[in-house]
């Protein structure tokens, strides 16, 4: 096999990362936590770092109860269960969050994408940017419908049905969210938050009918956007291949669960005149507090990540608009933005990976350099 002419050039220079004098010889990484500390030494205060942050936001959290639910005046203690799940999540949020913002990777992409999405500088040069992203990557996820349109679908039928159920849940769980009835049992009801009067209405109209049934229209939309995605775990070989049951199943399964419950709970109070409505409740309760539980520490983690990768997507744009492009240094094709590439080169030296310059190649210059350095300094080496 002959030597392709991309070698000589590859010999003529030290390879990406190598170190001058010596070909191919990557840096040695620097100790764990960068600062000559041990790993677990490094272990031990992210996690009590993150330990300390959970409790925080618990605490604030629990507070927030109290107060918003005019010293517990409206609070139902019949949704004790849930209050408390929702305080366990908030304490299971900010630890992973904290553990996760703590990788050098994570820490990167959490300082630039709030850094941009608090920037005055990014608001003067696109002030329709932000929002617009919000939109399309955050609310709508248009990236999805790329790698398939029954996907995206699928995706927007359980994120908006678990938004709604969402923005009724956890108010009326923390006695934010009151409905009153100077009667005792309606018609006329008055929807109230934190004590001050929103809207009266009439429990036998339209609008009264959407009140008393969100969860059911939610539970309705996330069913068969759950169900897509169990099917398509079950036949899909791609998907297949990767899964894992309590990552990618277990989340599918608890969001089933807890729509088809909430939906016989309805059923049963309008058709079987309460009939099994309180192992129906008891059932529900138990799938929805082990969801909120499950969250922080499954795949669902990624509703709190999104955030900051909506940042990243900013500051890539925002990098386009002042043409601070970034061009292969062999090809000189265009790889992405400047500021981008820099950001990647950082987060590699910060890993000590020893190699950080290979992000200024494009890939398929990679893939040259690689075989070049394999035909030049290993196959020679067999006769």
């Amino acid at each position: 096999m002959t030597e392709p002419p991309e070698a000589s050039a590859a010999d003529a220079r030290p390879a990406p990362g190598a170190t001058a004098g010596t070909t191919g010889v990557t840096a040695t990484p620097p100790p764990a936590g960068g600062h000559g500390r041990s790993g677990a030494a490094v272990l031990r205060s992210v996690t009590a770092r993150a330990t300390a942050a959970g409790v925080i936001v618990s605490l604030l959290l629990v507070a927030a109860i109290v107060l918003g639910s005019r010293l517990l005046e409206n609070f139902d203690s019949a949704l004790l269960p849930y209050a408390v799940a929702t305080v366990f999540l908030a304490f299971g949020v900010a630890y992973r969050y904290t553990v996760w913002v703590s990788a050098p990777g994570a820490r990167r992409l959490f300082q630039k994408g709030w850094g941009s999405l608090f920037s005055a500088a990014n608001f003067r040069k696109a002030p329709t940017a932000l929002p617009r992203m919000i939109a399309t990557y955050l609310g709508f996820q248009k990236f999805l419908g790329a790698r398939s349109h029954a996907r995206w679908a699928a995706h927007q039928l359980i994120f908006w049905g678990c938004i709604l159920a969402a923005l009724i849940t956890f108010p009326l769980t923390w006695g934010w969210f009151t409905f009153t009835s100077h009667t005792g049992s309606g018609p006329g009801y008055e929807m109230r938050i934190w004590g001050f009067k929103i809207i009266g209405f009439d429990s036998l109209d339209f609008l009264g009918w959407l009140m008393f049934h969100g969860l059911d229209i939610a539970a309705v939309l996330v069913i068969p956007g759950a169900c897509y995605f169990l099917w398509r775990r079950m036949k899909d070989r791609g998907a297949i291949t990767g899964q894992r049951f309590g990552y990618d199943l277990v989340p599918l399964i608890a969001l089933i669960v807890i729509s088809v419950t909430g939906l016989l709970l309805t059923f049963s109070s309008i058709f079987l005149h309460g009939g099994g409505y309180e192992f129906l409740a008891i059932l529900h309760m138990v799938s929805v507090v082990f969801t909120l539980i499950y969250i922080p520490f499954g795949k669902f983690f990624h509703i709190v990540q999104r955030p900051a990768a909506v940042g990243m997507q900013l500051f890539k744009y925002t990098g386009r608009q002042d043409q601070e492009v970034f061009s292969c240094r062999r090809c000189e094709e265009p790889i992405d933005t400047a500021p981008y590439v820099e950001n990647l080169r950082g987060t590699m030296r910060d890993l000590g990976l020893g190699f950080d310059e290979w992000a200024e190649y494009c890939p398929r210059c990679k893939r040259v350099l690689r075989g070049s350095a394999y035909l030049s300094q290993v196959k020679k080496g067999f006769k």
